[in-house]
């Protein structure tokens, strides 16, 4: 590249492939995720409580770009990742046999300094304790941790693992898995592991459309009735009634979009991590064991009607939205119509007026042209009195009668002649 001039982004752009990659992991081991659910403000305040702990045993402290750190610590693991809308926090250790095999197992946050564990910045969203063993098969710690009634199993990465869980909040708060690694080599024991702990976390971050579309749901009821309601009296309204309807059909189109635009991105998102679950779940190879359900299969019967509700309300949204808009765009083109109609009645009494001003023009110019030619004869009679002093041989009288005809026909030619001009230009 040398000599090139290289795209300032290059090098960041080139590494996302490698963002995030999953971390070889040897059976047997414990791992235990959270994922806190965070505001901007409460990301970063995650940043600052990782530099504590790191700064606390002489460790490098995350920049303000970093958005995952590693770090190992005394007896623990921790992984750090900073996302979207959480942050992930994920222990591991690595444990004896003869320790998780016993009926109530250690955790990986028994080794994490329980006063800073108590501040992780956020609220928590998953809580997920992870017991890898070597084994391939352990019939009392799977009975011992999980409930038979809700167990859900499967042989994942083509054979050479197994998955146990419940999906249950166990007493302690978190839920539980157990897994089986068999002979998988430690990267792709890593890569099941990482799959595993993000179908967790992009599930629950899923769900958190749920709540918005239950909620949605109620609201849209109410606005389809109201909206209905308004074609409904639209179609025998008066022209009297239709500024009002048009008021109420605003306040609902603002209503509507208030609430697509405050839930759209939650949908949005959702769909989203839907698609990542599916994704993940793909990847692991799924193969059935005997008389339990996968994960996959599981994922599909529980999701699908959550998942459904969230993709409904967001289409209902968007419906409704174009209904709103088409009969407020019917109700406007009416009042336009009408208005336009007025418009025209008013232009037809305007020119009612003028050719009745015409007219009273027309019979006004006939009196100015008596009275011009009035005042005008008067001129020459005056002029015929003084004019027979220098002889000249009418009378005034004789001299007035004669140029009446002519001074009226003028005077008339004059104002026609002025008129045609006007109206020309």
């Amino acid at each position: 590249m040398q000599g090139l001039n290289a795209h300032p982004m290059r090098l960041e752009l080139h590494n996302e492939v490698h963002a995030r990659p999953p971390e070889a992991a040897a059976a047997p081991m414990q791992v235990s995720h959270l994922v806190m659910l965070c505001d901007a403000a409460q990301r970063e305040a995650s940043r600052a409580h990782l530099a504590t702990l790191a700064r606390e045993r002489h460790l490098p402290v995350p920049d303000a770009a970093s958005t995952h750190l590693r770090l190992d610590l005394d007896g623990f693991r921790l992984r750090w990742e900073l996302h979207t809308e959480f942050v992930s926090w994920t222990f591991t250790r690595t444990v004896d046999t003869d320790v998780l095999a016993t009926l109530a197992p250690p955790t990986a946050l028994d080794a994490v300094p329980q006063a800073w564990l108590a501040g992780l910045p956020g609220s928590a969203l998953v809580g997920l304790h992870v017991w890898v063993l070597p084994a391939q098969s352990a019939p009392r710690l799977v009975k011992g941790l999980l409930l038979e009634e809700s167990l859900v199993a499967s042989s994942v990465a083509d054979g050479m693992a197994e998955l146990y869980t419940d999906f249950v909040v166990h007493p302690d708060g978190f839920s539980r898995m157990l897994v089986l690694a068999g002979g998988l080599s430690p990267r792709r024991l890593g890569r099941l592991l990482q799959g595993l702990l993000e179908i967790e976390s992009y599930r629950m971050a899923a769900l958190l459309g749920l709540p918005a579309a239950r909620e949605a749901s109620a609201v849209l009821a109410s606005a389809e009735r109201e909206l209905a309601e308004l074609a409904d009296a639209i179609r025998s309204a008066q022209r009297a009634d239709e500024p009002a309807l048009l008021d109420r059909l605003t306040r609902l189109a603002g209503q509507v979009e208030s609430q697509h635009a405050a839930t759209h991105s939650r949908f949005s998102a959702s769909a989203a991590y839907f698609s990542l679950v599916d994704r993940r779940i793909e990847d692991l190879g799924e193969s059935r064991l005997a008389g339990v359900q996968t994960m996959g299969e599981f994922m599909d019967r529980r999701l699908t009607p959550a998942r459904s509700t969230c993709e409904w309300s967001g289409k209902r949204q968007d419906a409704l939205s174009q209904r709103v808009s088409r009969i407020s765009n019917l109700l406007r083109t009416r009042v336009e119509i009408e208005q336009q109609q007025s418009s025209q009645d008013l232009l037809a009494a305007m020119n009612q007026r003028q050719g009745v001003q015409l007219k009273m023009q027309s019979a006004v110019e006939g009196l100015s042209v008596a009275a011009i030619t009035y005042y005008i004869v008067g001129l020459i009679s005056y002029l015929s009195k003084g004019a027979q002093h220098l002889g000249w041989p009418w009378s005034p009288e004789l001299t007035a009668a004669v140029a009446i005809p002519l001074v009226a026909a003028s005077v008339w030619w004059s104002l026609r002649s002025l008129h045609a001009k006007v109206f020309k230009h």
